[in-house]
């Protein structure tokens, strides 16, 4: 069973009521001016008594809920208006400055709420009647750049009064108004660090009917210019009046007089009426197509070129191969003289090896083995690491004098050893080791 309801959907599931709503409410009407900053807080404490009392536990009052904006029939808002929730704790804010092509059209911005907790949602439509100002534009506009606010604690009423009042002291106009109000990430501005309380920045826009006060002036004289150049904060009058709040950065504000801006004019084209112009009716090709030979395309694009790699795979290959001089060849063409310049070489090389494999001499000490005098344990020379050579003495294995070393060589012959005996001298105070003699046939 099916049952269709236009106010509420209601499930039931052993006994315990879950109910999800999506409530529609009255359209809320607002008149704001166009070119004059508009603000509409969507208030958190408004839509929860929008939601019903929910069965499960928890905090309806403290109940995270967000918001979705957009123009009705589109998936998005108006260019010219914004909108921030910097958490679901946290009122929603629609922010924006509307121009006067939309005036004396009714906008239409959908709200939906979503509770979090609870899933529900409520919607309710804010109709925006932009009506023309008094006198639009102001002609006279400054925008400044405050450093230590976020654009939410700007829009707050509040704050944005006490900058206001503080402008006009400084500017003295008979008329002053918000013109718009732009977040420094929207101009291109980086994230800030998590540290120090660091702010985004925002622009503030405001616009007046009298020309600019002298202070506001100061930020063009070539000095100032100079300093902002130079990264430093130029040098001004009335920034006392604002820095109990507000730190703004001055080398950033913006003067603009409308009345001497040269206006331009773009010339756009003339949209037509969308649709093509007539070309008769679409003729397809006939059935009965010419066939195509495509063997001469196949031996230009791939015979050919592998034929030609072939070639030169067999000259190179002859060329390597087939055309080598070789060793006599080389010996013909290289002189005598060359060649038993050569030969000599060669044969000192051999019988210097030769003879360096039958010299005798004497083995270092360090390649003779060691004993424990105690436990006679014998320890080659070179030991592994984890071997404990500090706890007990060690002793060379020489069994004859103590100037003498006998060690064992092999014969280049055969198999068999012999030892030979050396003598340590001292010559002049230098060791000498001379051969005594050789003995003990092994």
């Amino acid at each position: 069973m099916i049952c269709t309801m236009s106010a509420a959907a209601v499930a039931v599931w052993l006994g315990t009521v879950v109910t999800i709503l999506s409530r529609s409410h009255a359209d809320r009407n607002v008149y704001p001016s166009a070119g004059v900053l508009f603000v509409h807080v969507l208030e958190r404490e408004y839509f929860k008594g929008e939601f019903p009392p929910y069965p499960k536990s928890g905090d309806p009052s403290n109940d995270p809920i967000t918001f979705n904006t957009n123009l009705k029939g589109y998936p998005d808002r108006p260019g010219w208006l914004r909108y921030i929730q910097r958490t679901p704790h946290s009122d929603g804010v629609l922010y924006g400055s509307p121009t006067a092509e939309h005036i004396g059209k009714p906008t239409v911005i959908e709200i939906t709420a979503y509770n979090r907790r609870t899933f529900e949602t409520a919607r309710h439509n804010l109709v925006i009647n932009i009506k023309a100002a008094e006198e639009f534009p102001l002609p006279y506009q400054a925008e400044f750049y405050i450093k230590n606010m976020n654009v939410e604690e700007v829009l707050a009423s509040e704050v944005l009064g006490d900058f206001l009042g503080a402008v006009k002291n400084v500017w003295q106009p008979e008329r002053l108004n918000a013109i718009n109000i732009t977040s420094a990430l929207d101009r291109g501005g980086r994230v800030p660090l998590p540290i120090n309380n660091l702010k985004e920045g925002v622009y503030v826009m405001v616009g007046a009917d009298v020309p600019f006060s002298s202070c506001l002036r100061e930020v063009e004289s070539p000095h100032n210019q100079l300093r902002c150049s130079q990264e430093m904060e130029p040098v001004i009058s009335c920034d006392k009046k604002f820095r109990a709040q507000f730190q703004i950065d001055w080398c950033k504000i913006s003067l603009v007089d409308i009345n001497k801006v040269v206006p331009v004019y773009v010339t756009r084209p003339e949209p037509g009426t969308g649709i093509l112009p007539e070309f008769g009716e679409y003729k397809p090709p006939s059935e009965s197509l010419k066939s195509r030979d495509y063997f001469s395309d196949f031996l230009i694009t791939l015979a050919v070129p592998s034929a030609v790699a072939l070639v030169l795979f067999f000259i190179l290959g002859y060329t390597m191969c087939c055309r080598r001089e070789g060793v006599e060849k080389r010996n013909m063409q290289t002189p005598d003289i060359q060649l038993v310049h050569h030969s000599s070489i060669q044969k000192s090389t051999k019988e210097l090896r030769s003879m360096s494999k039958n010299r005798e001499i004497s083995w270092p000490l360090s390649t003779l083995p060691v004993f424990n005098p105690v436990s006679g344990e014998v320890v080659p020379p070179i030991h592994p690491d984890n071997y404990e050579t500090t706890s007990m003495p060690l002793m060379q294995t020489q069994a004859n004098l103590q100037n003498q070393i006998t060690i064992p060589q092999q014969r280049p012959s055969g198999d068999n050893y012999v030892m030979s005996t050396f003598r340590r001298l001292e010559v002049n105070g230098i060791p000498e080791e001379r051969k005594v003699a050789e003995a003990l046939n092994l």
